[in-house]
């Protein structure tokens, strides 16, 4: 099932009805903010926060625990990595392998503050239809090409997949089964390349068709944005917390990562 992440963005909530320029505005700012987080207790503080401003949203757990699902599987591996690989000496051996608590203490950071990143990016995205906040994206003067690159690929990468999908269909239908052999590496170069040119081919067509329709570089929309008094309390809202938080992690009430489990 594909992650279209504005499926659900009909869905009336506080988020929804959030104008998309402030929520991308704040949001992101509180992302930075994440980003730049050094202590676990600030990092889980801000796990909590952000995970409260998703379930404002009303989209699925099912929905939100699928997208999460392959950043998890993404993330685990750090748990495997710096425990046996941080610098200094271990106490504990595992396998034979020295385990040190301090590099494990940095992998739950890592993974807290990504989590929480993704939580944040489910409440701007899965809120507002794609194209709605690639134009506020736009309105708060991000680069016109970059908004455009990024409407393009979400838009084509589900084309493109469901593409992949005929293309298999096609074969399983003719008899093809994967094995571990040269004739099976052969049919799925075949493969990549047919979808190459297929893309490019698609590619060729939809820009020429845009070119006939008058596009100059710019997309016209006739959406319209209007902040009222409660977009800016939910700005200035989340704003705080980010700020918040980074002080309370700059007064060194707690240790960094590498400096001790606080």
């Amino acid at each position: 099932m594909p992650l279209d992440i504005d499926r659900y963005s009909h869905l009336s909530s506080p988020l929804q009805r959030w104008d998309p320029r402030l929520k991308i505005a704040a949001l992101g700012i509180f992302i930075i903010c994440i980003a730049l987080l050094k202590t676990l207790p600030i990092a889980i503080t801000a796990l909590i926060i952000a995970a409260v401003i998703l379930s404002f949203s009303n989209l699925p757990g099912h929905f939100v625990s699928h997208g999460m699902s392959g950043v998890v599987i993404f993330l685990l591996p750090f748990f495997l990595i710096m425990p046996f690989t941080y610098p200094g000496e271990s106490k504990i051996y595992i396998l034979g392998l020295p385990f040190a608590w301090e590099g494990f203490r940095i992998a739950l950071l890592i993974f807290t503050k990504a989590v929480a990143i993704v939580l944040c990016s489910f409440s701007i995205f899965g809120s507002s239809r794609f194209d709605v906040s690639m134009i506020a994206l736009q309105r708060l003067k991000c680069p016109k090409i970059m908004t455009q690159m990024l409407l393009f690929t979400y838009r084509y990468t589900y084309t493109f997949l469901e593409e992949m999908k005929r293309m298999h269909t096609s074969m399983s239908v003719r008899g093809f089964i994967p094995r571990t052999n040269a004739y099976t590496l052969g049919t799925y170069g075949n493969f990549v390349g047919t979808l190459l040119v297929r893309s490019f081919e698609r590619t060729e067509r939809i820009y020429k068709a845009m070119l006939s329709k008058g596009y100059q570089g710019e997309f016209h929309s006739l959406v319209t944005f209007r902040a009222n008094h409660n977009d800016w309390i939910k700005f200035l809202f989340i704003i705080t917390a980010g700020t918040v938080l980074l002080v309370m992690d700059s007064r060194g009430t707690f240790a960094q990562a590498a400096q001790g489990w606080y």
